[in-house]
């Protein structure tokens, strides 16, 4: 399994985020993990709104893998799932705790803490994309960690975290099928 970690910053949102932010190569990257990923293992990630479209556009062009792609949502936002949602089977709808802060907690960590990974990839974000590489790191400490820097974000403060094993292609290869297909093909 594989997991990702991934988001668009709001443009309103901590300028840490907001202003390395590349909004075409989180774009490209999602989609090209989505590509290299679902066809030979489960991918799984959170239901993030600007995300889970993106997997699905890239489900259309890959036929006869959607059992691949694992979906995980709080029930919290349940009135604000992007409509695609509904197009995956392995969809797990966690329960809602009493505050968003505490629902996001409880769903990053069944999602990341149910599952056994080799690798979790991570492209743009803020907080929560930072959140889920801390819980990610405890959870599956032998895991390669993959931070697509150039998405910017905090993808990129989390590559900028990483002391060793840095791959710097991460920092400025925008053709990320092949970029991904080589950083996982010894997993």
């Amino acid at each position: 399994m594989v997991f990702l970690s991934a988001g668009v910053p709001d443009i309103l949102g901590d300028s840490k985020y907001v202003d390395t932010a590349n909004l075409a190569a989180i774009r490209d990257a999602v989609r090209a993990v989505a590509k290299v990923v679902i066809p030979s293992t489960q991918l799984v990630w959170g239901g993030h709104p600007a995300i889970t479209p993106l997997i699905n556009y890239s489900l259309l062009r890959i036929n006869g893998f959607r059992k691949n792609a694992i979906l995980y949502q709080s029930a919290y936002f349940n009135n604000q799932f992007p409509a695609e949602s509904n197009l995956f089977d392995n969809r797990k709808i966690i329960k809602s705790e009493k505050s968003r802060e505490a629902s996001l907690i409880a769903m990053r960590e069944k999602m990341i803490g149910e599952n056994s990974y080799k690798a979790g990839i991570f492209i743009g974000g803020m907080k929560g994309v930072e959140d889920e590489y801390r819980i990610f790191k405890k959870e599956h400490p032998a895991a390669l960690v993959i931070a697509i820097a150039s998405s910017g974000s905090a993808a990129k403060v989390i590559f900028e975290s990483i002391q060793s094993h840095r791959d710097f292609r991460l920092t400025n290869d925008y053709v990320y099928v092949p970029l991904i297909k080589s950083l996982l093909e010894n997993i």
